[in-house]
């Protein structure tokens, strides 16, 4: 099953993450939003220098499948252009902002820019709620099956809260937290 955690918020909550995923031995995959990479570019290097996966999540989280094609297509090329300048890729996978799925329109702009693949979620955490970490770690082990792709945040203390016990009972469990790109290749 793949973690995947949207790419904003408190840069020292993402390195806390990371960490704690790494001190389990288990990779996620993180779809940075664009403006996050400008205001803390190291993340990028961090995250791939960690075993993760990063994609693109738009460049700023905008409600992606209400915009015109125009700015739709600014959104994804500009995150892309951040991601390249910062590692020498685009990234393997887009996530659309503020949506679970992306628009037809939305999933053919992303793969006119270079993604194949367009990430979507079978469990949200609903973590962005802030519900308490008890209320979390319930919403992900109560969903989560072999082949999930689990929707997380970087910014709530709660899913710092969270994450250890979801990774102790994925372990009990024996399901593993790999990056998206091992989970669907």
């Amino acid at each position: 099953m793949a973690l995947t955690f949207h790419g904003a918020g408190n840069p020292t909550t993402a390195h806390t993450l990371l960490t704690e995923a790494e001190r389990h031995g288990a990779h996620v995959t993180v779809l940075a939003v664009g403006t996050w990479l400008d205001a803390h570019p190291d993340l990028a290097r961090r995250i791939l220098d960690g075993g993760h996966d990063l994609g693109n999540h738009t460049l700023n989280h905008r409600d992606i499948n209400a915009m015109p094609e125009a700015e739709a297509t600014a959104e994804i090329t500009g995150c892309a252009t951040r991601l390249t300048r910062l590692t020498g890729s685009i990234g393997t996978w887009f996530r659309p902002s503020r949506a679970a799925r992306a628009s037809p329109l939305v999933t053919r702009l992303a793969q006119d820019a270079g993604y194949p693949h367009v990430l979507s979620y079978d469990v949200d955490s609903l973590d962005f709620t802030s519900p308490g970490a008890p209320a979390v770690t319930r919403k992900i082990l109560g969903e989560i099956r072999n082949g999930s792709v689990v929707s997380l945040h970087f910014g709530y203390a709660d899913t710092v809260t969270a994450l250890p016990a979801v990774l102790e009972e994925l372990d009990r469990r024996g399901l593993r937290a790999v990056t998206t790109t091992e989970l669907l290749s």
